[in-house]
């Protein structure tokens, strides 16, 4: 019988140790977070404060969206219909539109539904995951270009629901949408009116900033926890090969169901958070062509690497909007007029930019890391450490 044999020294796997370097860069990226509406808001208003404040709603969109595509690789185009029902729920559930429409709903409560941000959040993403797994069972033996086909209609068919439910019973208020949604208030503190901080003023789109870089960092963690989990290992194995997955005992059916289902989550959280921020849900936030944006961040950033979906989600997010407030004024200052129309020159550099980096980058601007890529730097540490 042969004996097992000792790794050898010169062999093992020497942990990264955290530099005071690293924990400068970590340091520096808080400060950068924490004062970017400050310095955004002192360059160009709180116009781009709010631009910032739709970024972190995308990250959030698109850090559960990588969930699905990234993870397990099953390719969704119709993520944004978990972002509308996000939307809508808090819309339902923080305006007077209920107590208006129904009789028995108005005897209960007399002043309208306003219910609290710490009930609807949880209840909306709830709602979000359950229709995620009633995407994902009808859809589990498909695969490629027929589980994307798939995924469109249920988008598309969300949205048409929203935008129709106005009749016979007045539901979601049809194409007009719903107004009056309640804003975001915590411990008596309203986030739609200006409060002072220790004699700083704190307009509202910084406030909601603030609190959507706390939604987003709640996604981040759960995601990081996810991804290094045995769910996450599985989710791995599924997108590399389902097949092999399924024979080596992983239950496949579950799992993926389990990545529809939390991708939908974080979909209703970035909804709710949207519809407390604007005050104002219809079904024309929710197109095909946002599940195309969300979807485009999570493959551009880098798929299934969470910093460059992050990255992604942010310049796909702040890219349009300078284009739209420099085009014009570079083609009065060039030609003394506007010769074309700046949406539509917006609309070309955005697909000419993402043309350019898919040629240049198919993997994406910030990849995952390569397995093989690990393995080196693993034995310059080694090295390193021997030395």
């Amino acid at each position: 019988m042969t004996s097992i044999q000792p790794i050898e020294p010169s062999t093992a796997v020497v942990p990264e140790k955290k530099t005071a370097k690293h924990y400068l860069g970590v340091a520096l990226l808080a400060l950068g977070v924490i004062l970017a509406p400050a310095i955004i808001g002192a360059a160009g208003g709180n116009y781009w404060v709010r631009v910032l404040d739709f970024a972190m709603l995308y990250v959030m969109l698109a850090l559960g969206l990588n969930v699905v595509v990234g993870f397990a690789g099953l390719l969704d185009l119709g993520y944004i219909a978990f972002y509308a029902v996000g939307a809508y729920i808090a819309a339902l559930l923080s305006s007077p539109h209920l107590t208006t429409q129904f009789a028995w709903i108005a005897a209960m409560f007399p002043n309208g539904l306003h219910l609290s941000i710490w009930l609807i959040v949880p209840l909306a993403m709830c709602v979000a995951a359950l229709f995620g797994i009633l995407l994902g069972a009808p859809t589990l033996r498909l695969r490629g270009d027929y589980l994307a086909i798939v995924t469109l209609g249920f988008g598309e068919i969300v949205r048409l629901f929203m935008n129709n439910l106005d009749r016979p019973v007045n539901v979601t208020n049809g194409p007009k949408g719903i107004t009056g949604v309640d804003p975001v208030s915590i411990g008596g503190v309203s986030f739609n009116q200006t409060q002072n901080l220790f004699g700083v003023s704190l307009p509202s789109v910084y406030l909601y900033y603030y609190l959507f870089v706390i939604c987003a960092l709640f996604v981040i963690f759960v995601c990081v926890r996810l991804q290094h989990s045995r769910i996450g290992r599985a989710w791995a194995a599924i997108r590399e090969d389902e097949i092999a997955a399924k024979a080596m005992g992983i239950n496949t059916r579950n799992v993926k169901l389990l990545a529809f289902a939390m991708g939908a989550s974080f979909g209703g959280l970035s909804g709710a958070m949207f519809g407390a921020f604007q005050g104002f849900v219809s079904p024309e936030s929710f197109t095909f062509w946002e599940s195309v944006v969300v979807l485009a961040c999570v493959v551009l950033g880098g798929m299934g690497h969470i910093p460059g979906v992050i990255l992604g989600a942010v310049m796909l997010s702040i890219f349009p909007e300078f284009l739209r407030s420099t085009m014009g004024p570079l083609q009065n200052m060039l030609f003394g007029h506007q010769i074309v129309d700046t949406e539509v020159i917006r609309q070309l550099l955005y697909g000419l930019a993402m043309v350019v980096i898919m040629l240049y980058r198919p993997s994406g601007i910030w990849p995952s890391p390569k397995h093989e890529d690990k393995i080196l730097k693993a034995a310059r540490r080694n090295k390193a450490a021997r030395a």
